[in-house]
């Protein structure tokens, strides 16, 4: 019998098929590496502020400005970068934002006085702002709705997810082993690298031209930059300042209040919104959101207390603390992708709510350490129940994010998915860092460590609630309603 025109053989569909997976793995490396460049460098100057600021005389106050200056460009700019992404091209803004951050990288790293340094964080943060919102997208684009998009998209968050954790281990050794600027170098080999495969193995996406959203754009923008400044600025500093009555905070959050909620407006009102409202139709998407928030609120305040309470109290050198993130961040990345059989399994809000429940139990038994516990029973065991956790949850959470979403809409739900968990990561450090300072200025009657302690405690605590709440926002958000009996 002859075979039929145009059908292939077997070894030619074979062929296919083993060259199309091929270029779907080295499409998700070149997107992963990206990404995970993008979020270390959100906490892998932590650890290394000490040496930052001797090595380039910074004042204290100024010392927080390596962070905050960082967390202003990217959460202000995730949803303007979505935008550009649908109008010019998501391919062509996501190598883009990648030049620029490797520039500024290195620029960074080159840095001779604290403004030039300052600069260069901000820099890199429109960058990423740039090209983050187009990784999801690319993703979703590059892999078939159904199990390779989903274990694609399990490998991404469990980078993604870990990558706070890579970046306090990874500063830690720099900062130990070498000089901090390595901190900001090292990401320009990786970026060139990354910036010459990108054209090779990412299918570009369909351009739509048309007119920006202007007015959602500067109120969009505008808005979520004041609220990102006016929540890092509120985090006391680590004298135990509390800025939570500075005129600047409060005029910064009315600020933003008043601008997105004109924002809200304009985009219900406008033909073509910089955030289309129908991504957030239905109960389940919402409470998704709610808890992604929730989520981000508690990791990064926890991987950033944990650094103080380690350095501060526990007395660990930089190279030590980088050591006990170690399996910490490998617990994590484990989790992640091992949460994808498990949700084909057991189906996703089974997982999410059993990841979010054994974290929550972690997080509280971190919140009983003191300066004399010991690493097995005081840190080891509950932060792997937390890291644990929340690698699990990581992953269903994102795939619900990315569900039944349009192609036209790819670009600005990855850019929505993003924005949550940076603005939730500075409303967290802000928030658990209002509670830790007011706690330790509450206590200074003790010994300064003793102090300490019970603030960071007291801030696990609130880390502890953060994650019941996003148990709380998945649980309301798959409900069923119940139909009424004829």
């Amino acid at each position: 019998m002859t075979r039929t025109a145009g059908v292939g053989s077997p070894d030619e569909d074979a062929a296919g098929r083993t060259d199309g997976s091929r270029a779907r793995t080295a499409a998700l490396a070149v997107i992963c590496a990206a990404q995970t460049m993008f979020l270390l460098d959100t906490m892998i100057v932590t650890v290394a502020l000490p040496h930052i600021q001797t090595g380039l005389h910074f004042s204290g106050p100024d010392l927080e400005w390596v962070i905050t200056a960082y967390a202003l460009a990217f959460g202000g700019l995730l949803l303007l970068g979505s935008r550009c992404g649908d109008v010019f091209g998501r391919r062509r803004m996501f190598v883009f934002g990648l030049v620029l951050f490797t520039v500024a990288s290195l620029t960074a790293g080159l840095a001779q006085a604290p403004w030039q340094l300052i600069a260069s964080r901000a820099a890199q943060a429109a960058g990423a702002a740039a090209a983050s919102p187009a990784t999801l997208s690319l993703l979703a684009t590059t892999f078939p709705d159904g199990p390779a998009r989903a274990r694609a998209i399990s490998i991404y968050t469990a980078l993604g997810t870990a990558g706070g954790g890579i970046g306090l281990l990874a500063g830690g050794l720099i900062a130990s082993l070498t000089s901090w600027r390595w901190i900001m170098l090292v990401n320009v080999p990786f970026g060139i690298l990354v910036v010459a495969l990108a054209p090779r193995v990412l299918p570009e996406s369909g351009r739509r031209p048309g007119r920006f959203d202007v007015p959602g754009a500067l109120t969009g923008t505008l808005g979520m930059t004041l609220l990102v400044y006016g929540l890092t600025r509120a985090a006391a500093d680590p004298s135990g300042t509390v800025h939570w009555a500075d005129p600047a905070v409060l005029g910064s959050v009315a600020g933003a209040a008043l601008l997105l909620g004109v924002f809200v407006l304009v985009e219900w009102r406008s033909r073509r919104p910089l955030l289309p409202l129908r991504l957030f139709a239905g109960r389940a998407r919402v409470g998704n959101y709610l808890a992604i928030v929730a989520y981000s609120m508690a990791m990064t305040g926890i991987a950033f207390f944990l650094t103080l309470f380690l350095q501060r109290i526990w007395h660990y050198s930089p190279m030590r603390t980088a050591l006990v993130f170690l399996p910490m961040t490998a617990l994590l990345v484990v989790c992640s992708r091992a949460s994808g059989p498990l949700l084909r399994r057991l189906g996703t809000r089974t997982v999410v709510l059993g990841g979010l429940a054994v974290a929550a139990v972690g997080v509280g038994w971190l919140s009983m350490m003191d300066g004399s516990g010991g690493y097995l029973t005081d840190l080891l065991v509950p932060s792997s129940l937390t890291y644990a956790g929340l690698g699990v949850a990581a992953p269903p959470m994102t795939v619900e994010a990315m569900a039944s979403i349009g192609e036209r809409d790819t670009g600005i739900a990855s850019g929505v998915f993003n924005c949550a968990r940076q603005l939730g990561g500075a409303v967290g450090l802000a928030l658990l860092g209002s509670i830790t300072w007011t706690t330790v200025a509450a206590y200074r009657r003790l010994p300064d460590a003793q102090a300490l302690a019970v603030g960071v405690d007291r801030g696990f605590l609130a880390a502890a609630a953060l994650v019941v709440l996003a148990l709380a926002a998945t649980v309301a958000g798959t409900l069923r309603r119940r139909t009424p009996r004829p």
